[in-house]
């Protein structure tokens, strides 16, 4: 069924104060929306009221394959509900790297905050995340570039914490990561000047993410999942183990719902989600097609995913058809997205990286907002057990792997498996801040954007200065 005609994109989005993400709203100008080709059909807007044993709000990277792995593992075809278009969030915004990774924390992070044991699990989780990840993507055409992750040191005095976690991953986790000098960096993989040394992770690989989403979405349908979009959840009622979701067509009723908005999560959508992540917006350029003289002047030996020491860190490659991409933070708000300083940040980004390329030509600019939750730490989880309500987010920018991944225990969770995962991330909500008499308020978004523009100059005064 046909897509109806979409309401012009809006740069200034802001799901942290918006009541909702619209309706049939048009993509973002990412390059991966324009370089995937037409988007494949999808099942057109709910039209009148349905019944169902399965509905999944948002149709990205996770909404998509926890319809997959519901029909392929448990039988079940589920019915995804978008407000949008397919993937029209961060799953078609974010920088196509996916790594061995889950959350913002390091595995020494996790053994602080849990344990040598539970980390260890965590970090089995991840490794056979990425390994369900390259399953999933076999008969998808997403340009996929492999070869691991290679984590460069912005500066020299990180590089004694990289060899100290490098040697952690090797020596507790089993997980082959080395040290690379900055010589070796800069003249056998790429020739990035500020890198001081690096650490080169097993795993990683890039991908496109536009045609990734798309190839979800075939697969899905073709597994018997319906994929509706322009039809957003305006109002949620539950009554009598039932769910009743309210789209501006139609009312959805089903026994199970899996929630899978992400950075583009409402306030309004249901209470269980008021306050529970942070949105931060994420930059993104991609250059002209560099030349064969362009990409031996830097160096580029390598297709892999690169990213920097940063706090707030630059992540980088060289894509399939010679196009440099680059992105880190952005503005604080959706007002201020729109504004041509945040691509100006990248861009001189590129230039400290990669001189040579000085005053290239940028084809495309874009951004997206990522959910981060308050303890950078993803859930995956049945908040209630006496309500049938799944939910899966709070990626903090690792999700192009790990979404996959947590559409795979989301589906056993609603499949009535979750109860044996046993990790943090599977057993407990998302947290709210910690001003506890503040968060139920609408009034409370703008203290927590002035404490996320604290954090950003505290952070860029750690990466540049101190």
């Amino acid at each position: 069924m046909a897509t109806p005609a979409q309401r012009t994109y809006d740069p200034a989005y802001d799901p942290l104060v918006a009541k909702n993400p619209g309706m049939g709203t048009d993509y973002a100008p990412t390059y991966w929306l324009g370089t995937a080709g037409e988007p494949p059909a999808d099942d057109g807007p709910i039209t009148h009221d349905i019944e169902v044993d399965v509905a999944i709000i948002g149709s990205g990277f996770t909404g998509l394959t926890t319809a997959i792995y519901l029909a392929q593992e448990h039988g079940i075809k589920a019915t995804v509900l978008e407000a949008n278009r397919t993937a029209w969030g961060c799953s078609t915004r974010n920088g196509g790297q996916a790594q061995c990774a889950s959350g913002r924390l390091k595995r020494s992070q996790w053994i602080q905050r849990w344990g040598v044991d539970v980390a260890l699990k965590m970090h089995r989780e991840c490794v056979e995340g990425m390994e369900n990840f390259k399953e999933l993507i076999k008969d998808i055409a997403c340009e996929p570039q492999p070869g691991g992750h290679l984590y460069i040191a912005h500066r020299k005095s990180v590089m004694p914490a990289l060899e100290k976690e490098a040697e952690l991953l090797r020596n507790t986790f089993g997980y082959n990561a080395r040290i690379l000098d900055a010589g070796t960096v800069r003249n056998e993989w790429v020739n990035d000047h500020e890198a001081q040394g690096a650490m080169h992770e097993p795993e990683g690989i890039g991908i496109h993410a536009g045609k990734l989403a798309f190839g979800y979405l075939k697969k899905a349908r073709a597994l018997g999942a319906t994929v509706h979009p322009s039809s957003p959840v305006q109002g949620w009622e539950t009554r009598n183990g039932y769910h009743y979701l309210r789209t501006p067509s139609g009312v959805v009723k089903a026994k199970s719902v899996g929630v899978a908005t992400g950075g583009y999560t409402s306030n309004g959508l249901h209470k269980e989600f008021r306050n529970r992540l942070l949105p931060i917006l994420s930059n993104s350029v991609v250059t002209r097609p560099l030349t064969a003289d362009e990409i031996q002047a830097c160096k580029f030996y390598t297709h892999q995913v690169l990213t920097d020491t940063r706090i707030l860190r630059n992540y980088y490659r060289l894509l399939p058809d010679n196009r440099l991409q680059i992105g880190s933070r952005s503005a604080i708000t959706g007002k201020h997205a729109p504004e041509k300083k945040y691509e100006d940040f990248l861009r001189m980004a590129l230039h400290r990286k990669f001189p040579e390329l000085t005053g290239i030509q940028l084809d495309y600019s874009w951004w997206g907002w990522v959910d981060v939750s308050h303890d950078m730490m993803p859930r995956i989880v049945q908040p209630d057990p006496a309500q049938r309500i799944f939910y899966a987010m709070g990626y903090g920018g690792n999700g192009v792997m790990y979404s996959a991944q947590a559409g795979k225990r989301m589906a056993q969770w609603i499949a009535g498996q979750g109860q044996e995962l046993d990790l943090p991330i599977f057993k407990d909500r998302l947290p709210h801040p910690n001003v506890k008499e503040m968060v139920e308020s609408e009034a409370f978004a703008p203290f927590r954007r002035f404490g996320q523009r604290f954090l950003y100059r505290w952070y860029h005064l750690k990466d540049e200065v101190l």
